[in-house]
């Protein structure tokens, strides 16, 4: 079996402010609109949109690093990972006060949104709901 450190799988996060991280990691664990997917050296090539969620980078059988994305698009292949993300942001840098202080907002508009708005306010109530489940979820650790 080869060196372990010969296993990895290039990583980047792209955000349209620029690139977020580029890694060498063990794996990643993306949250697909299909599901949440892994990619490991050797994936099979893989185009798909990124639903809002956690991004978790694993090394050394753990996840050092977990993001969270508001959607967008990702590519595997079998050396690599990129995600387009439409924002992202460490979910250690997430306050739940300020997950739930969205996620109020984006419940307001979307109650408040006639037709020509609603498909906009909904897709900003998803990735709220998604950034306070992460906020949640980051407190328990």
């Amino acid at each position: 079996m080869a060196d372990s450190s010969e296993n990895k799988v290039a990583f980047e996060l792209v955000t349209p402010v620029g690139l977020l991280t580029s890694e060498e990691v063990d794996m990643v664990v993306v949250p697909g609109s299909a599901g949440d997917f892994g990619v490991l050296p050797g994936h099979a090539p893989l185009s798909t949109t990124v639903r809002p969620g956690v991004i978790n980078v694993h090394n050394d059988r753990a996840v050092t690093r977990s993001l969270f994305v508001e959607g967008g698009f990702a590519e595997a292949t079998p050396e690599r990972c990129t995600v387009l993300a439409e924002g992202a942001t460490d979910v250690a840098d997430i306050s739940a006060e300020d997950a739930k202080a969205r996620l109020s907002a984006a419940e307001e508009a979307y109650n408040a949104a006639d037709d020509d708005a609603k498909e906009a306010a909904e897709n900003e109530l998803d990735i709220a709901r998604a950034q306070a489940h992460a906020a949640g979820a980051s407190a328990s650790h």
